[in-house]
């Protein structure tokens, strides 16, 4: 039975579960965002501020952000209906527009066929001195393993939710397949190893917060990219073919960084569960990877084979992101900078 509003188990859920803080906007559109968020009115905002925001910048990035998390938790004090509002949905189709277009526009040489698209990330680089968990392997220092997980959190506290709205957009094979791949992810029926609760555990022994959406305010846009194209595709039943694509890119990459990155979390004594969430990610997505290949995208190809060049391009458009990502963080590191928007602070340890 549903107990009533106020009562203690409502009370001791909500505090368990808080919904993240609303933040401020960074530039006039995620700004209109914030501001019909909190206010309940429509975005306010100039359409050719829109045309103008550029697809990778802060603004943009941030209000798609904005725009999406409604579709997951919500923020403090914003009515759940806002998820449906028609105001704020034509501002999302606008800016994914946008988003899309830069995706689609950016690669010179976007690969057309799955073959092409995977090949390259079936083999280990000779060359390794571009890898950020290369970097972190070898040389990274405890504080760039802190800030790493600080901008890892906005994905990996509700890691594998974007994907699971694939789920009923497949049939057969490949729907078999992708829920027994997140059958593991969410913790194989025990809510202690669901993956987004051991990002957390890694996260207290960094000695940052663990509280959802807690670091969005020091994500940068080339983060927040990464994060909204999981949405992105996961909201659109015409991109499908585009996050079966994603998915098993990660999938594919994750193994041989997830053991990098422990070894990482050993060198630096960073604590057993964060050395766990990482060792738990190299055995796990190795056999991913394989049913994914197989099975999701084999199995959804057979079904629809038209859907071949969306899967291409879900794999180029994660490895676009994901390089932007890497050269945004290395560039500030190697200049002694941090590659937050604010550093963080003791005050940034959980609460």
């Amino acid at each position: 039975m549903t107990p009533p509003t106020g009562s203690p188990t409502v009370t001791a859920d909500r505090r368990a579960h808080p919904r993240p803080r609303l933040v401020d906007g960074r530039g006039e559109v995620s700004g209109a965002v914030t501001r019909a968020l909190r206010s309940g009115g429509p975005p306010r905002y100039a359409p050719e501020s829109v045309l103008k925001a550029d697809p990778w910048g802060e603004d943009l990035q941030l209000a798609l952000y904005l725009l999406y998390e409604p579709h997951y938790r919500g923020f403090d004090g914003v009515d759940d209906a806002r998820e449906w509002d028609p105001e704020l949905l034509r501002l999302r189709q606008a800016l994914e527009a946008r988003f899309l277009h830069a995706l689609r526009s950016e690669p010179s040489d976007a690969p057309r066929s799955v073959e092409e698209a995977f090949a390259p990330l079936l083999v280990e680089p000779v060359d390794l001195s571009g890898s950020l968990s290369h970097h972190l392997e070898t040389d990274g220092e405890l504080w760039q393993l802190r800030e790493y997980a600080a901008l890892r959190s906005l994905y990996h506290l509700k890691e594998a939710d974007p994907h699971v709205w694939v789920i009923p957009r497949l049939t057969g094979r490949a729907k078999a397949a992708m829920v027994a791949i997140e059958y593991d992810e969410f913790g194989a029926g025990r809510p202690e190893r669901i993956h987004a609760r051991l990002f957390a555990d890694l996260m207290a022994d960094l000695g940052l917060d663990p509280t959802y959406g807690r670091y969005l305010d020091h994500a940068p846009a080339p983060l927040l990219a990464t994060v909204n194209l999981m949405s992105l595709f996961g909201l659109h039943r015409a991109l499908r073919g585009a996050l079966v694509g994603h998915f098993a890119c990660v999938e594919v990459t994750s193994s041989p960084g997830s053991r990098r990155l422990a070894k990482a979390m050993r060198r630096c004594r960073a604590g057993a569960a964060a050395e766990h969430f990482y060792t738990e990610h190299v055995e796990a997505d190795a056999v991913h990877e394989q049913v994914v290949r197989h099975e999701v995208i084999g199995g959804l190809l057979a079904d629809e084979p038209d859907l071949e060049g969306d899967v291409a391009f879900g794999c180029a458009a994660t490895v676009l992101l994901e390089n932007r990502l890497g050269r945004h963080i290395r560039d500030a590191w190697d200049h002694g900078r941090s590659a937050l928007r604010a550093p963080l602070h003791p005050a940034d340890a959980p609460r």
